[in-house]
């Protein structure tokens, strides 16, 4: 079964500074049909306007994953971590028993345009963590490359649940495949371009949620970035 989720449906709320769109309930979006996917919670796409940002916050007991399509996000947090991310780089913070941490954007005079993604974590508690790598854009394209696994193998950053997450970009008609075990579920998201997914068009913003399929195909229409969660 595949059930697309259409990018104009997701939440919207725009700041001024933050134009953000929810795919999962999120602050003030609620939408009972959508609290989260498995253990994928949230997936918001933000675009956050030069020089501003997310002040001093907390998170508690969650598995936050930054992955930014444009321009550079500065991260600043209580464990005395200070980065900037930037395209083709992965960040994954484990809030655990509590972080605080800012984002803002880099840049004085250009937009960052990114997707925030938090994962349920398999344990509560842990001891909170950063990480942050490089995956060049010569390792996805064209193929799905690892980025983010529980056991961390292929280089991939350490996350605290049973989820493997693969980052692709593909030419225009180029296309990729990955096989689902049983038991094992799928979300794309489309980040930028078109693609068909198992004989479904998705466009930018657009997802599908993919469960008792043995194996997802996907061909881009257009050149394409995409996100796939395999999950338990």
């Amino acid at each position: 079964m595949i059930t697309v989720r259409k990018s104009e449906a997701r939440g919207h709320a725009n700041h001024g500074w933050l134009d953000s769109y929810h795919t999962f309930s999120f602050a003030g979006y609620y939408d009972p049909n959508y609290m989260n996917f498995r253990s994928l919670r949230v997936i918001n796409e933000d675009f956050v306007s030069p020089g501003r940002g997310f002040g001093t916050h907390g998170h508690s007991d969650m598995e936050i994953i930054t992955y930014v399509l444009e321009g550079a996000l500065e991260h600043k947090d209580s464990l005395g971590t200070g980065a900037v991310i930037k395209p083709g780089e992965v960040q994954r913070m484990s809030a655990g028993t509590g972080i605080q941490h800012s984002e803002f954007n880099n840049s004085k005079t250009d937009p960052v345009h990114l997707l925030q993604i938090w994962l349920l974590p398999d344990t509560k508690g842990l001891q909170p963590s950063y990480e942050q790598r490089e995956f060049p854009v010569e390792e996805r394209r064209g193929k799905l490359r690892l980025v983010a696994a529980r056991d961390a193998r292929d280089g991939a950053v350490k996350v605290h649940q049973d989820v493997d997450l693969y980052a692709a970009v593909l030419d225009k008609d180029s296309r990729v495949s990955h096989a689902l075990q049983p038991n094992r579920h799928a979300w794309v998201q489309v980040a930028r371009g078109s693609v068909v997914l198992n004989g479904l068009p998705l466009k930018n913003g657009d997802a599908a949620a993919v469960s008792g399929e043995s194996e997802v195909v996907i061909e881009a229409t257009e050149d394409a970035e995409f996100l796939l969660f395999d999950l338990a």
